[in-house]
């Protein structure tokens, strides 16, 4: 009896975790929405970037990569952000205490955050970890790893010169012509 109910709440104890695990954002596919908060107290969804090329980078202040990468992004950051580049650069959550970060947020451009809720996009615990998602809200690159200013102009710099998707941007049919 002992056995069988050690069984069945393994079992149930397995779906769980499984259901609870999502897909990580896959290439060619919708992103999934995510909420984060940046250093400065501001709440940012996908759905509020729509419309803009979105770099979403998970760092860690033990991470050597992550230490040449993140200057090289802010300063990518600052200078295509008028050409529709928003990027986040999220702290993960076993860095050093968010306060002690306070300093590097308010010397960045790019935001920095600290809490990120989104299905997939940290199931790997590598770092850095970029991902990166066109105009219309697909995502176009998500690997491990960091850029160099070479590979991040090969990604980035085609997506900000595609046409807006949205459908203002759309000319419409003209009414002119034979009936």
């Amino acid at each position: 009896m002992m056995r069988s109910v050690f069984a069945v709440s393994f079992a149930a104890s397995i779906m769980i975790v499984g259901a609870a695990s999502a897909a990580p954002p896959e290439v060619g596919k919708p992103a999934p929405d995510f909420r984060t908060t940046t250093f400065d107290g501001k709440i940012v969804t996908l759905k509020d970037l729509k419309g803009k090329v979105v770099l979403v980078n998970f760092w860690a202040t033990w991470c050597g990569p992550c230490k040449t990468e993140l200057p090289l992004l802010d300063a990518y950051y600052k200078i295509r952000k008028n050409n529709g580049l928003a990027a986040i650069a999220v702290t993960t959550e076993d860095s050093i205490p968010v306060e002690n970060l306070n300093r590097l947020a308010s010397a960045m451009t790019m935001p920095l955050a600290y809490r990120f809720k989104g299905k997939g996009y940290r199931d790997g615990e590598a770092v850095p970890m970029n991902f990166v998602i066109d105009k219309a809200g697909v995502v176009r690159y998500a690997k491990a790893g960091s850029f160099t200013l070479e590979s991040l102009e090969a990604v980035v710099l085609p997506l900000l010169n595609e046409p807006d998707p949205s459908p203002a941007a759309t000319p419409m049919p003209s009414s002119t012509g034979s009936r």
